[in-house]
């Protein structure tokens, strides 16, 4: 049967739980073990996210949109259609008024000048007739027509109007030779200009 003595594990826990209160010194040499101890094992540890955390910024904006559009009843795809509408409309359907006296009168005087083609007559004079009357973006594609391939000699009718708006109007013209269609449109300097003519159908 062993011999107990105060080498037994007892004696040495009580030894080491009785050396901080044996002077002040190795109390204060206790404290600052413990705390040291306490600072490493918070700085390896990491910290786990709690439950309550926020969500991140970017998330948090895209529930906020999502909760405007929810709110307001109307998704941002059907804002930005309403918005293109808004600003395109005008574009696509000019608004329509009767013709200006204007606008006729050119379109009679440009095909007037354009029937006027008499044996001898140069292209440059020919065009010449026709630059008062034209836009400036279609006397160069005039300028490419041989007078002496028109049809026609003498206008036959007054310009009638097919198609008018505030800024263009569609007029026919009779001549010896055909009708032919104009398309007058105003300018910001010049005023009522023929920017198109076809043979009319």
């Amino acid at each position: 049967m062993p011999i107990r003595t105060n080498r037994g594990r007892s004696a040495v826990y009580r030894k080491l739980w009785g050396w901080p209160l044996r002077s002040p010194r190795h109390l204060i040499t206790f404290v600052i073990i413990v705390v040291a101890l306490g600072i490493v094992v918070a700085s390896v540890i990491p910290k786990a996210p709690s439950s309550g955390s926020a969500q991140p910024a970017g998330d948090t904006t895209t529930d906020s949109a999502g909760a405007t559009g929810s709110s307001s009843g109307q998704s941002p795809t059907t804002t930005t259609t309403t918005a293109q509408t808004r600003l395109t409309s005008p574009l696509l359907n000019p608004t329509p008024a009767p013709p200006s006296p204007q606008a006729l009168d050119v379109a009679l005087k440009w095909v007037k000048a354009w029937v006027n083609h008499p044996a001898g007559i140069t292209a440059q004079q020919w065009l010449d007739q026709l630059k008062p009357y034209t836009t400036d973006e279609f006397l160069p594609q005039m300028g490419s027509v041989d007078p002496a391939n028109v049809p026609a000699t003498k206008v036959t009718g007054a310009a009638v109007s097919v198609d008018s708006t505030t800024s263009s109007v569609v007029a026919d013209v009779s001549t010896d030779g055909g009708t032919i269609q104009v398309t007058v449109i105003t300018t910001p300097s010049q005023g009522w200009r023929v920017s198109k003519y076809d043979k009319a159908g």
